[in-house]
């Protein structure tokens, strides 16, 4: 069972995507990361991004903790189906679900730029293919300054190729899952 964790949505169940080749994030994973996420304050007012998004668990999740904007982006149509019902089911303003492929949302830039930024891709998505999409977030525009990107992957993957635009901020290992923290790389100070 996949559920929301905390806020508006407090303990709501999410349905999730039957053989679609989606992963659900445990709700173990999602405790702690959000968690985290409360620590460093940047839930509340958020214009979040979830790529690869499955049933949309974790931008759910976001925007039942206080998020202002959520963008669900899934290509599988099933999914996106699920992910659909999911948000509509939460009734929370401010949720737009795109079925559509990560690459052709990035490839536009968004209306205004993020703030937090989820990728949880397949395990069988390629490291080349997640520099890509990491790339893209820099080279579209979509990071706000202070933006703050997750990757989710297993925990046998490595370390994600961040663009010199990003630089890692942390990481955590919960069982089979590691997450990395990135952010806007800050100018050097020139004296």
């Amino acid at each position: 069972m996949t559920r929301i964790i905390s806020g508006r949505a407090g303990s709501m169940r999410l349905a999730t995507p039957a053989g679609s080749g989606t992963r659900p994030t445990s709700d173990r994973v999602r405790e702690a990361l959000f968690s985290r996420l409360e620590h460093l304050e940047v839930l509340i007012g958020a214009r979040v991004v979830d790529l690869y998004a499955g049933s949309g668990a974790l931008g759910l999740e976001a925007a039942s903790r206080g998020a202002s904007t959520v963008l669900l982006v899934e290509s599988d149509k099933a999914a996106a189906k699920v992910t659909k019902q999911n948000a509509g089911a939460l009734g929370i303003p401010g949720i737009t679900v795109r079925h559509a492929t990560v690459q052709r949302v990035l490839s536009v830039g968004p209306p205004e730029p993020q703030t937090l930024v989820f990728l949880d891709p397949p395990y069988e998505l390629g490291e080349d293919a997640l520099a890509a999409d990491l790339g893209a977030l820099v080279d579209q525009q979509w990071l706000d300054p202070e933006a703050l990107v997750v990757v989710e992957r297993s925990s046998r993957s490595p370390e994600p190729a961040w663009p010199q635009e990003l630089e890692l901020e942390g990481e955590r290992r919960y069982g089979e899952t590691k997450i990395w923290f990135a952010g806007p790389r800050t100018p050097d100070v020139v004296a």
